[in-house]
């Protein structure tokens, strides 16, 4: 009885490990696009469907295809930093932190038909909840979240968040997650009652920015300073597992074919996680990418990760500067902005 019990036992541990040894093949950089163009960048959203890459430059989105074609640009988001897409009503929007607003875009045609002023200060973040058909903006300044409905338009209210909100998630069931960078908290918000459901410590996880989810299983993946990703019951709140991460992260994503988090690395690396079963996860690599890349999208038909990055210039800030102002001014060197493809072969 023993023996046969160990035996299937070591039969099932022996496919385990083999299914390890299978999505262990390494993410390679296999494409640069040289994009060009002034301005910097932030949040990529990903268009699987329609095979396009969304990318936030200051004033505008470029859009391009896999080829590394730019297919066309959205113009006039002043301060823009995340684009959500909604193909229910054949939208997008995105939060332009210069001018407190959402730009509304056709996904289409690219062409720009609203802009609205939303009360919160500096969005930055932004989710699209498909169950409500609503948006979510998550302004930095004043620690709150703007709900829009994505069919009218129109601003439904405010949210109030218990700190500075960062990246955000929406688990396609009604309910959005949200980081709270400066309390090392993850919020979960009812997307139909507009009221946060519970607020939980991300504890050992500091300063939280990248955020992805794995729906399914229920597993929210927070990114934070000191190389660290925490992993959260998006229903108890409990933070299961934590994995060691590459360093300057940014953003991340889950693809739910193959079981991976990724998490992009200002550092120049893209970490690869594999979730072994909810609560257990084993870090495959931290995929060489390139020095400021950490920002990303996933596609998730052909798991290939598309980040950015560009040669930037420093310039020391004026003698007695204080605050913000007291940091080195960044600029993008010409014809330098670039977008990098990893693929697994």
């Amino acid at each position: 009885m023993h023996r046969t019990v160990f035996a299937f036992a070591a039969v099932l541990a022996g496919i385990a490990l083999s299914a390890a040894a299978d999505t262990a093949s390494h993410y390679k950089l296999v494409h640069t696009f040289v994009l060009g163009g002034d301005g910097g960048w932030d949040y990529l959203s990903f268009d699987t469907p329609g095979q396009r890459l969304f990318i936030s430059r200051s004033n505008r989105v470029q859009v391009m295809d896999t080829s590394g074609k730019l297919l066309g640009e959205v113009p006039g988001t002043n301060g823009v930093h995340g684009i959500a897409l909604a193909p229910e009503v054949g939208k997008g929007f995105t939060t332009d932190g210069q001018d407190d607003s959402v730009t509304v875009f056709d996904l289409k045609s690219l062409r720009v038909t609203a802009q609205i002023k939303i009360p919160g200060d500096h969005p930055d973040a932004i989710a699209y909840d498909p169950m409500t058909k609503r948006v979510f903006t998550f302004n930095g300044r004043s620690d709150d979240s703007t709900v829009i409905d994505a069919a009218s338009d129109k601003v439904l209210g405010t949210i109030p968040l218990s700190g500075r909100p960062e990246a955000s998630v929406a688990d396609g069931q009604g309910r959005v997650y949200v980081n709270i960078e400066d309390k090392s908290e993850l919020t979960a918000i009812d997307a139909k009652a507009m009221q946060v459901i519970s607020t939980w410590s991300l504890a050992p996880c500091d300063s939280p920015s990248a955020i992805a989810m794995d729906a399914a299983h229920r597993r929210v993946f927070s990114g934070c300073e000191g190389k660290l990703m925490a992993v959260s019951d998006a229903d108890a709140g409990k933070v299961v597992a934590t994995v060691p991460i590459g360093d300057g992260v940014d953003a991340g994503d889950f693809d739910p074919g193959l079981g991976l988090v990724f998490m992009a690395c200002g550092e120049g690396v893209l970490s690869v996680i594999h979730e072994d079963s909810p609560d257990h996860y084993t870090k495959l690599e931290d995929a060489a990418t390139e020095k400021y890349a950490r920002t990303l999208g996933l596609d998730k038909a052909h798991h290939d990760v598309y980040l950015v990055t560009a040669d930037l210039k420093f310039t020391p800030a004026p003698a007695g500067a204080t605050g913000g102002a007291a940091r080195p001014k960044r600029s993008v060197l010409p014809d330098s902005f670039r977008v990098l493809v990893m693929h697994r072969p």
